[in-house]
């Protein structure tokens, strides 16, 4: 493992070009103590600290504190060391962790994450104002927890709209307090005759260890608050890491020491039932509350001043819907929030209505873990693939990213493992709502980087010799005009249905077009089918000859292994054409591909997709070929209702009885659900027979002879014009030319098996 733990010296990295959309960061902004350490620190020692750390001890014992603390601060930990490895390979702007995730897997990823972590945030604003009441009305009774609440929730969004410096001024005095309270806490004295002890057991009927886990957790979610503070940094690179990790090491030393005192000062019975067991043992109990007012103040207002920055990170970047475009502005030399910080406002006094401290802290550990498993997977991810572009200044190997997450996901379950799945479901909802959106960014992100590193895993596995057990239909559907034609293509994707590669391709006049306008063109048509549901692949190619240009692309097109082979065109109606276009089909033969001919209906095109019709002519071969794409076509959702029927013409009733008995063993066997009906021929020409069985399905499956059975290829052009007249005026059909040497029986049985 490499680790750079140079975080307190000056930087050095080569500047990143920003996205279009992205402004600039204010000049002269926060620095590392107080934009960053400072509402890092008194978010650590908050609330919980003071009026939830004695009822964790009195449950859970000291040696269940202490793991508790050293595991959510090891989470926390490992979370920041992501943070910091990201913060320190790109300028980190306004949104914090949602714009470092959003950046790293994606806008679809970001707002997933992003909108949960905003609701968090302006949730625990209640959290702490909640907790200042509780304090208050506990000193003097004759308040009321509600109005009190209300209030202070009201004056500390006044506050966070005033000014962001004004309010980070005012955490200085904070801190003053929060440190005050503690050095009259180390010199406080019992308060019970008889202590917990060391080794003292908790109170009877305690809290389960996860639900008390549950509780602590957001004591050290601590580094949201500087993250959230980016856009407001002067100098993001350096200060995030140095002040996140200087705030969690400074709340782990705490957090270890202060159970410690505890269990030497109480029992469990005072530890769990009285809030403010702290005041009493203090030297001067007056500094507690001090400490308790100012700690749950500070964090609220570093709350109320991270969520409206969320807010308007996920309005620019069109996450947000058009109508929420007012949140996303900004006032002043510094961009405040300020429409984002009372529409905070607003969600937080709808938690405050709750009103229950130890019901919100879980909701809150929920989204945070969530944040921070995401983080830790963007952090590993980037890690992990070695991508040039990902050069921090402060290193840390990947496995530790993904070690965090572990952590986090583990933790989660074990907290409330349907809580778990809910807080994953509203996230996929989020992320699936985003994806149906389409938002285009300006930037890049990791996930191309997955796909490569999987795709060359991928190629290296699969080998060149095709086997039966895990043939895939993988397509190359060749057409003049894609965005006007989409019947060929159409056909391919119901027959690939999400299991093989469509690539749809076309033949440009030489000089025609150039390099520029080919690349545009492929995205035009790629758009366009993409909007039509077809997940496909473009390649278009310049030839003198339309027919050479086929030719060379079906040789030539794919990579390693992974190669079309199944050809799927229309028909040719160009007399003048026919017999380059016989050349191709044979040339297609020889390079050992499948063909599916598409000769559309002009009026119908694929009717109701009820019937599907396969012209029998055994297990050789395209009668074989036939039948497992009736079999895939049917499997695609718009022709589910589709009923398969297999033909096969006799020439007479003493060989129609072995006939039917054969057919149905087989196709029972085969376990693919298809109806057989033998027909007897009684000299009737095939082609009568045909007309009359096909004319009511929706599409019609020909076999077609080898090419390499006739001497020439005017010869065969004269069969196709044969196998067109004896087709015509039929629905759909579908002519197959199986490639050779390859046993699609056997594919059809490891399908059944």
């Amino acid at each position: 493992m490499k680790f750079s733990f140079h975080w307190l010296r000056p930087f050095r990295r080569t500047p990143t070009p920003l996205p279009e959309d992205v402004t600039l960061p204010v000049s002269g902004g926060l620095g590392t103590f107080g934009g960053v350490y400072t509402p890092s620190i008194l978010t650590i020692l908050g609330v919980i600290m003071y009026l939830r750390f004695g009822w964790v001890l009195g449950n859970v014992g000291l040696v269940g504190t202490l793991i508790i603390v050293t595991l959510s601060t090891s989470i926390t930990f490992l979370t920041a060391l992501s943070v910091c490895a990201i913060a320190t390979d790109r300028v980190v702007r306004g949104g914090g962790a949602y714009y470092m995730i959003s950046r790293s897997l994606g806008i679809e990823t970001g707002g997933a994450v992003g909108i949960p972590l905003y609701f968090a945030q302006a949730i625990s604003v209640a959290l702490y104002t909640i907790g200042f009441a509780e304090s208050l009305v506990a000193t003097f009774p004759q308040l009321n927890a509600r109005l009190v609440t209300v209030v202070v929730t009201m004056l500390v969004a006044v506050v966070a709209v005033t000014s962001a410096r004004w309010a980070i001024r005012v955490q200085y005095v904070i801190m003053a307090a929060i440190a005050l309270s503690l050095l009259a806490f180390v010199g406080g004295h019992s308060v019970s005759e008889s202590v917990m002890g060391v080794w003292g057991a908790p109170v009877d009927r305690a809290e389960p260890f996860w639900s008390v886990f549950a509780v602590f957790f957001p004591a050290v979610t601590g580094i949201m608050a500087g993250v959230n503070m980016s856009g407001d940094l002067e100098n993001p690179t350096r200060s995030l890491p140095t002040g996140t990790l200087w705030a969690v090491g400074t709340g782990y030393v705490i957090y270890m020491v202060l159970p410690l005192l505890l269990v030497v000062r109480a029992d469990a019975v005072a530890l769990t039932e009285n809030p403010l067991i702290m005041q009493q043992m203090a030297l001067w109990g007056p500094s507690i509350l001090l400490g308790v007012w100012g700690a749950t103040l500070s964090s609220a207002l570093g709350s109320i001043l991270g969520a409206p920055r969320v807010l308007q990170a996920l309005v620019r970047d069109r996450v947000l819907p058009g109508w929420m475009r007012p949140l996303g502005t900004g006032e002043g030399p510094e961009d405040e929030p300020r429409i984002g910080t009372w529409v905070t406002l607003g969600v937080a006094l709808v938690a405050v209505a709750i009103g229950d401290l130890n019901l919100i802290a879980p909701v809150l550990t929920m989204f945070f873990l969530t944040t921070y498993l995401v983080l830790n997977v963007a952090a590993g991810i980037e890690g992990f693939l070695q991508s040039p572009s990902f050069r921090p200044s402060f290193q840390v190997h990947w496995s530790l990213s993904f070690l965090g997450a572990a952590g986090c996901l583990a933790v989660m379950f074990l907290i409330n493992a349907l809580a778990t799945v809910a807080a994953a479901a509203i996230a996929l909802g989020i992320f699936l709502w985003l994806q149906q959106r389409e938002l285009r960014t300006t930037w890049g992100d990791a996930r191309r980087g997955m796909w490569m590193a999987l795709l060359q895993t991928g190629i290296f596995q699969v080998d060149a010799v095709a086997d039966t057990r895990n043939w895939q239909p993988h397509i190359l559907v060749l057409s003049n005009s894609p965005t006007k034609r989409l019947a060929p293509i159409e056909l391919a994707d119901a027959l690939a249905h999400h299991r093989g590669l469509i690539t749809v391709s076309r033949v440009l006049s030489k000089g025609n077009s150039d390099i520029p306008r080919r690349a545009a063109l492929e995205s035009t048509i790629r758009e366009f089918l993409s909007k039509q549901g077809l997940q496909v692949l473009v390649r278009l190619m310049e030839s003198d000859d339309p027919f050479d240009g086929a030719a060379q692309l079906i040789e030539t097109y794919g990579i390693g292994p992974l190669v079309p082979n199944t050809i799927v065109m229309g028909d040719s109606d160009d007399e003048a054409s026919r017999d380059r276009y016989c050349q191709l089909i044979g040339h297609i033969h020889q390079a050992k591909r499948n063909v599916a001919i598409l000769r559309e209906h002009p009026i119908q095109g694929f009717g109701r997709r009820r019937r599907i019709d396969v012209w029998w002519g055994g297990m050789q071969a395209n009668g074989s070929l036939m039948l497992l794409l009736a079999y895939l076509l049917r499997a695609d959702t718009r022709w589910r209702r589709a009923e398969i029927f297999v033909n096969l013409v006799v020439p007479s009733e003493a060989a129609a009885q072995a006939a039917r008995t054969n057919i149905t063993a087989l196709i029972a066997e085969m376990r693919i659900g298809a109806k057989t009906q033998v027909l007897i021929a009684n000299d009737r020409p095939f082609e009568t027979i045909l007309q009359k069985i096909s004319r009511r399905a929706d599409v019609v499956f020909l076999g077609m002879a080898n090419p390499a059975q006739f001497e020439s290829n005017r010869d065969f052009r004269a069969y196709y014009d044969e196998l067109h007249a004896k087709s015509a005026g039929l629905p759909a059909t579908i002519f197959v030319l199986a490639a050779p040497e390859f046993a699609f029986s056997e594919v059809l049985k490891e399908r059944s098996a």
